[in-house]
């Protein structure tokens, strides 16, 4: 079964709009846990307006599952960050500074010799590393170039594309998935997965390991409450 692991941001961003320590971050990621979520992610960024680096302490120190931080490791501030708490995985995201949300995957061909060096430095550490990218066929393989254990597809397009032709929105995500196993890379995947496309997709994307997914589940608590919401989103990944 897929792994479903829980992003938090959307709890902070919350958390931050009115100060103080409501809602409480880390008790959201242990009810996630408790309710079964395989996997807590947080993606800081430097103006720590969701995840406060803080958090990132905290969650590290109390959490039992998986710990995932995305982030972009074009900042020195990320860097000292993983290597201090050491989670299960690091995913390397190109976010430009101030972005809202990610929005594009690495050029891997381009990038290919810094991203090599990123990741033995957090292998070295013992970090499992995913690195971003857009379901193109030459930027898996030349991710495993890198030497990068996964790669998360980025599935923004995919939800874009799924109530108009799931057919052809799933296409270049199934030519990824088969190019990563080629080149012996785990798959992951995440941005915009949510209740409505999550099963068709995890259906048809052969040797899924995990799946990132924040804003949709968090905003479907609010209407199912949290336990309800990760239970279906647990049912979808069946």
């Amino acid at each position: 079964m897929t792994k479903l692991s829980v992003n938090i941001n959307k709890i902070a961003t919350l958390r931050n709009s009115r100060g103080g320590n409501v809602p409480n971050v880390l008790a959201t990621a242990l009810a996630c846990e408790r309710f079964g979520a395989e996997g807590i992610t947080v993606h800081p960024r430097p103006d720590e307006r969701h995840i406060r680096y803080q958090d990132v302490y905290d969650l590290k120190a109390n959490i039992q599952t998986e710990f995932n931080i995305e982030g972009n490791c074009q900042e020195q501030k990320f860097i000292d960050l993983v290597l201090a708490n050491t989670p299960t995985q690091v995913t390397l995201v190109p976010d430009a500074l101030g972005q809202i949300t990610s929005n594009h995957g690495w050029d891997t061909i381009k990038y290919k010799d810094y991203l090599s060096d990123m990741v033995k430095m957090f292998k070295d550490q013992g970090i499992r590393v995913s690195i971003f990218v857009d379901p193109i066929e030459d930027m898996v393989e030349a991710a495993a170039e890198t030497g990068t254990d996964r790669i998360e597809l980025y599935t923004e397009a995919f939800a874009a594309e799924y109530g108009f032709n799931k057919e052809e929105a799933i296409a270049p995500y199934f030519k990824a998935a088969l190019k990563a196993r080629e080149v012996g890379l785990g798959l992951n995947a995440g941005h915009d997965l949510d209740l409505n496309n999550l099963a068709y997709f995890n259906q048809h994307i052969p040797e899924l390991l995990e799946v990132s997914i924040g804003h949709a589940l968090i905003a479907d608590a609010l209407y199912l409450g949290l336990e309800e919401t990760i239970k279906r989103y647990l049912a979808a990944l069946k």
